[in-house]
């Protein structure tokens, strides 16, 4: 079969499966999570626009020990794939035309899905509106990948009534996480993957442990005691402490309501060769005179850890306070 019959065929085979009608949207997107699809021709996509797109949407995600993108990218043509249905959650579309404009349509070809419309008369004009607008489309895409990876853990949930129980909260922790720890204060779950685990823990210190002033060095300092408290490794005088060689990345926020700060960083296993990386949130409870960490870590030596590491940023981001 030559190749102009193939290309033929193929286009003739996504017309007729999977044309867009606004009527029968895809539910339950199936794509893989941190995924974008970039509609662009092959001329933009070669020159300074497809450059801004990839360092902007695809740079290295901060605090892991290997260079990680952001999203993973997968370009199409422009005429291949206009109109038609995907199950993508996060495309973007970019045109050199005569109207400039940005738009965010949500669920316009599947459930849940944002699409983003980018035009411009010139390079630059395009350019100047991925400056402008990159940091609100990468915080549209992350909330529904967060949302999806939420959604994945409702269909197989661990009891989490000791978790209630002991701090008053509630978080969603898919059914693969067993508790491994319980103390007065601190809970630890893991679950175990191949060549490694992932893990989430649990804490309260008392609400001066951590100031504004100081945040970075209190937040390592309560971390590390924590760890050489209760997370060893299998070698006797092993334990947990922050990686020193590397400066953490630090951010206010707001979780559950509340004033938070996010700490991203790498671990290291003391007198062992273990080591990966961490996000640790802050967040300060004043009603109950208290500040709660919650912290995801894994270890995975084998595997890219981008995924494991947004999937604890999602448990950690579906806390809720109990009144």
């Amino acid at each position: 079969m030559n190749k102009t019959l193939f290309l033929w065929l193929f286009v003739t085979f996504l017309v007729s499966s999977c044309s867009f009608k606004k009527d029968k949207l895809t539910d339950d997107s199936t794509a893989a999570i941190n995924t974008i699809a970039v509609i662009i021709d092959d001329q933009l996509w070669n020159s300074e626009v497809g450059d801004s797109i990839r360092n902007k949407l695809a740079s290295p995600v901060l605090g892991l020990p290997q260079e990680e993108p952001l999203f993973t990218i997968n370009q199409y043509p422009v005429k291949l794939f206009e109109g038609f249905s995907t199950d993508t959650r996060n495309i973007i579309i970019v045109k050199k035309e005569n109207e400039t404009k940005f738009e965010i349509k949500e669920n316009e070809f599947a459930l849940p899905q944002n699409t983003i419309h980018i035009s411009g008369k010139t390079v630059a004009e395009i350019l100047e509106i991925l400056e402008e607008n990159a940091p609100r489309i990468i915080q549209k895409m992350r909330a529904v990948e967060i949302a999806q990876n939420q959604k994945i853990f409702r269909d197989s949930l661990l009891n989490t009534q000791k978790i209630q129980k002991k701090f008053n909260i509630d978080i969603l922790v898919p059914s693969k996480y067993e508790y491994v720890m319980r103390r007065k204060n601190f809970i630890w779950l893991k679950s175990e993957i191949t060549s490694g685990n992932t893990s989430l823990i649990i804490y309260q210190v008392p609400y001066s442990a951590i100031h504004n002033g100081s945040a970075v060095s209190d937040i390592v300092r309560t971390r590390d005691s924590i760890g050489r408290k209760f997370i060893h490794g299998s070698v006797y005088g092993t334990k947990m402490v922050t990686e020193e060689a590397y400066s953490p990345y630090f951010s206010k926020t707001m979780l559950a309501g509340r004033k938070a700060f996010e700490t991203k960083g790498t671990w290291q296993m003391k007198n062992d060769f273990m080591s990966g990386p961490f996000i640790n949130y802050a967040i300060f409870d004043k009603a109950n005179k208290r500040i709660l960490v919650l912290e995801g870590f894994c270890y995975a030596p084998s595997k890219e850890k981008r995924d494991l590491m947004f999937e604890l940023e999602s448990m950690i981001k579906s806390i809720q306070f109990k009144k």
